[in-house]
């Protein structure tokens, strides 16, 4: 069954685990992470990205999930992730997405608020649940060199916990995405997540709060962030890993061109199946159901 995400992140935040959150761009994606969450007894949380539901493509694989949802027997959620522009909310939220991302992280404080306000508005008299982002994870991977020159390690795009009671005053969003140290996509070398900043941020705001670019942060920075108030984690690059070596695997060794896809794609949903469960039990929310 289809649900918000303001519901499962309510029963991690009580209960002390973190959910984590899958985009998947595809069927295979979307299967791997439903059989896996339901033999785990998780709930799941299924998240799509803007370059994949460009036109039709958005009703396409909302539909798709939408259905999935019927024939599952655990809680789903269908989570816009990253979205900034707010018509393009608004249309997600008439076609069956029960939660959406504002991402205002790049505009001033604000803005960010402003526009952030205007879709929990909106959202709200559906139901749907609002997540936003306050400070900044960049899209450069850590260790990585800017065009200023520099190390690209997060620093002055931490967010501020003076600034998060505010904002969450003056936008009523139901959970927020922070900055503390984790980057989106490979990491170079290793991040080190502030949980002093986090302490501090969960010292001041009472909605749960999320962490994105999960994939290849420490197991146990990962545990310990959960410990102190991460209740959602945003998983990708692990399982488009997992995805792209299965493939590879298959192809370079596949003799007949026209194997049938459910044989092709046979290794690499092993593989993601893999990395899903292993995050399910990492952040805890293997079980739960």
């Amino acid at each position: 069954m289809l649900v918000s995400m303001k519901e499962m992140l309510a029963d991690a935040k009580k209960n002390h685990y973190a959910i984590p959150a899958f985009d998947v761009s595809n069927y295979e994606m979307m299967k791997a992470v439903l059989e896996t969450c339901e033999e785990e007894k998780s709930p799941a949380l299924l998240m799509t990205l803007g370059c994949d539901t460009q036109g039709r493509n958005l009703q396409l694989i909302s539909s798709m999930i939408r259905g999935a949802s019927d024939y599952f027997k655990i809680p789903i959620c269908l989570h816009m992730d990253h979205a900034t522009d707010i018509e393009f909310i608004k249309y997600g939220c008439d076609n069956g997405y029960s939660s959406v991302m504002y991402d205002g992280s790049v505009l001033s404080f604000e803005e960010n608020a402003r526009n952030t306000a205007i879709v929990t508005e909106y959202a709200h008299k559906k139901g749907i649940t609002v997540e936003a982002e306050l400070g900044h994870v960049g899209n450069a991977s850590v260790g990585s060199v800017s065009e200023t020159g520099t190390d690209t390690d997060p620093g002055e795009s931490l967010t501020v916990p003076e600034e998060v009671a505010k904002f969450v005053d003056l936008t009523d969003v139901d959970a927020l995405a922070i900055a503390i140290g984790t980057s989106h996509g490979v990491y170079q070398k290793t991040p080190e997540l502030r949980i002093d900043r986090l302490k501090e941020i969960t010292a001041v705001c009472d909605r749960p709060m999320v962490l994105h670019g999960g994939s290849g942060t420490p197991n146990d920075q990962m545990q310990n962030a959960i410990h102190h108030g991460i209740t959602k984690i945003n998983i990708y690059s692990d399982v488009l890993y997992a995805l792209n070596q299965g493939l590879k695997g298959t192809l370079n060794t596949m003799t007949n061109p026209s194997t049938w896809p459910f044989l092709v794609y046979e290794d690499a949903m092993k593989m993601m199946k893999e990395v899903v469960r292993e995050k399910l039990h990492t952040f805890g929310s293997a079980g739960r159901l």
